[in-house]
């Protein structure tokens, strides 16, 4: 092959890399192929792979010492924890545990954390799914990000100057949390979730359990700074996903098995499920009135919103939905049809008129764009366009949401502007600020559930691949692939102006606001003093920490005595963290500036038992110990 002749081969490969995408491009090289030498074939399609990368990519670098612009939240899925991620350099920049055990920070060790976890302390794993910031006024306000844990149907509350947990609660009445969502308007007075399998409203073990007509699935409102259930709406159905309006007066969840089946075969005889649409006003004004039940021995307010409800509307749309999407202009619910090719596109503006009974419920249908095999999620930006992930298609569709409506009203409109390729099966998918009004249009993630030949094998345990993609163009360009672990379900882009962290920790933090006010009733200065305390079979330990020395070198305690030691960090750097590790006890914490932290084990060995400082905080961080001497009876 000549020069001429690679050059222009080369070029070639490039335009169909660009227009078609990986899969398309190494289909036609092969073809191509089949004609020439195979050698100079593949390090052409090798380099023609590496300059459109290399091309692409610059958009997205961050170069050693820059900041990213945006902060991305990522569920950890089955690792039960909350990933902070840069964007666009896809740096991961901390792992908060939430629902898991971490021996990094002490997080569900600690007697902080266990305080925290409340009646679940004990469990010591979740399935995150849906991390969600507070809002005001539409508006992400950098206050909380608040996190469903499906396994175990809780829901916990990061708190974002310190990016830690400060609040979980276990949802009562339900079994299986999932879709989660805060509401936008005027501000985060509530956070919404879906209580996704059916249950017995009174599951108490008896022959009722397995009488199929008294399960239900409820839609739980939590009161957000409070973090207790404000009340619940009986529905039927299995719900899946939710969100809120802009006008602070609705919530919608898409729902499956409208059948009630118990199995696979019972759960799909029906043409169509729904989508549940609440009505806050008539829920709250129904709660004031008490029009409610109470189950289970709890308190929680039980509303009946099932089918010829005034509290709540079905909307039929086609079988099995999955994601609900509302686009930033306050306009539209999208619920994305999973095994349907299309997203139903609800009208806002016309859900007064349906609870007023002057309309039909599919009279709120304006659109029902057909994208493709597997539509499950919906992103915007702030020029009109949707993007929704195609599971089955591993693609993201790009398509114009007015000019879908036009052809559902019977217009020649081509609403779809481009099909990029993702790898593989992508589920979730976030846009820059685009759960909000601030939807800026620069970046799209698309999680994808498998990498198969992305990266190098690792076993038969695969990464799943997080991709970057820059949607500021009429294109979207494929930047950046990311190999990530446990499922990281769904995440959420927020601009950095909004976040603001603390550097050091308030002395008077609500985090261990427990731990001092038993301090206090030890007559314990938590700032200056190391002692101990007796009290019987527990012991309490008091000790400062300063880089690189702790407050005390070595203490006493008898053999299967209760020991808490509680640590308190006086360095005031933002960076100089400590941490104690209690040897060969399972005993691991972390102390930022500032915290005191405390944590408490049974002295189970007898001897010598050395502690050290587990955080690199000095450089003579290595001699940063003590002893605690085991007095065997």
């Amino acid at each position: 092959m000549s020069n001429e002749e690679q050059k222009s081969l080369n070029t070639k490969n490039e335009v169909e890399l660009d227009n078609e995408g990986r899969r398309k491009f190494f289909g036609k090289t092969a073809l191509i192929g089949a004609g020439v030498v195979a050698a100079p074939m593949t390090a052409a399609m090798f380099a023609a792979t590496a300059k459109a990368k290399s091309s692409e990519a610059a958009s997205s670098v961050v170069h050693p010492g820059e900041l990213d612009e945006y902060y991305g939240f990522w569920s950890g899925g089955h690792s039960g924890e909350v990933r902070i991620m840069g964007i666009p350099s896809m740096r991961e920049l901390m792992r908060i545990p939430v629902f898991n055990t971490d021996s990094a920070t002490g997080w569900g060790l600690t007697d902080e954390s266990k305080r925290i976890k409340g009646e679940s302390a004990d469990i010591m794993m979740g399935d995150s799914h849906h991390p969600h910031m507070s809002m005001t006024d539409g508006r992400y306000n950098g206050k909380y990000v608040f996190i469903n844990d499906k396994a175990n149907s809780r829901v916990a509350r990061i708190r974002c100057n310190v990016m830690k947990v400060d609040k979980m609660i276990t949802i009562p009445n339900v079994q299986a949390v999932h879709g989660l969502r805060v509401q936008k308007v005027p501000q985060t007075k509530y956070v919404i979730c879906n209580g996704e399998f059916e249950i017995p409203m009174n599951n108490d073990g008896k022959d009722s359990m397995k009488d199929v007509s008294t399960y239900r699935s409820l839609f739980s409102v939590i009161d957000a700074e409070k973090m207790e259930v404000a009340f619940q709406v009986i529905v039927d159905g299995n719900l899946d996903n939710t969100d809120a309006d802009y006008d602070g007066k609705y919530f919608a969840s898409t729902c499956y098995n409208s059948e009630m089946g118990m199995n696979l075969g019972e759960m799909i005889t029906s043409e169509r499920d729904h989508v549940v649409v609440f009505n806050l006003a008539r829920c709250e004004a129904a709660v004031k009135a008490g029009k409610f039940k109470t189950h289970n021995g709890n308190k929680v307010p039980v509303l009946d919103g099932r089918k010829g409800s005034k509290l709540t509307r079905y909307i039929p749309v086609p079988k099995s939905p999955h994601g609900m999407n509302t686009s930033p202009d306050g306009k539209y619910f999208m619920a994305n049809g999973k095994l349907s090719p299309t997203v139903s596109i609800i009208a806002i503006d016309k859900l007064d008129a349906l609870f007023n009974d002057e309309i039909k419920p599919r009279d709120t249908i304006v659109g029902e764009p057909e994208l493709g095999l597997g539509p499950l999620h919906t992103a915007f930006d702030q020029k009109g366009f949707a993007y929704t992930t195609l599971f089955l298609d591993s693609q993201i569709a790009k398509w114009n949401i007015e000019e879908a409506i036009q052809a559902y009203q019977g217009k020649k409109v081509n609403y779809i502007r481009q099909k990029l390729d993702v790898h593989y099966q992508p589920g979730h998918n976030s846009t820059s600020s685009g759960e909000t009004r601030d939807a800026d249009g620069k970046w799209l993630v698309s999680l994808c559930k498998f990498s198969k030949d992305r990266f190098l094998p690792v076993g038969p345990l695969k990464p799943e691949n997080d991709q970057l993609i820059d949607i500021s163009g009429d294109t979207m360009k494929l930047v950046h692939d990311g190999p990530t672990f446990a499922e990281p379900h769904d995440g959420t882009i927020i601009h950095r102006s909004k976040v603001k962290p603390d550097k050091v920790w308030s002395r008077d933090d609500s985090i261990f606001a427990e731990t001092l006010a038993q301090a206090k009733r030890d007559g314990v200065d938590t700032m200056s003093e190391n002692k101990v305390i007796r009290d019987g079979n527990k012991v309490r330990v008091y000790m400062t920490s300063v880089a690189p020395t702790y407050g005390m070198e070595s203490f006493n305690v008898k053999l299967g005595n209760e020991v808490t030691v509680i640590v308190t960090n006086l360095d005031q750097v933002e960076d100089v963290t400590h941490g104690f590790c209690m040897t060969n006890h399972g005993v691991q914490m972390e102390i930022g500036p500032q915290a005191t932290a405390s944590i408490t084990f049974t002295a189970n060995k007898p001897g010598v038992q050395w502690y050290y400082c587990n955080w690199f905080c000095h450089a003579l961080h290595m001699e940063m110990r003590g002893r605690m001497f085991v007095e065997a009876s």
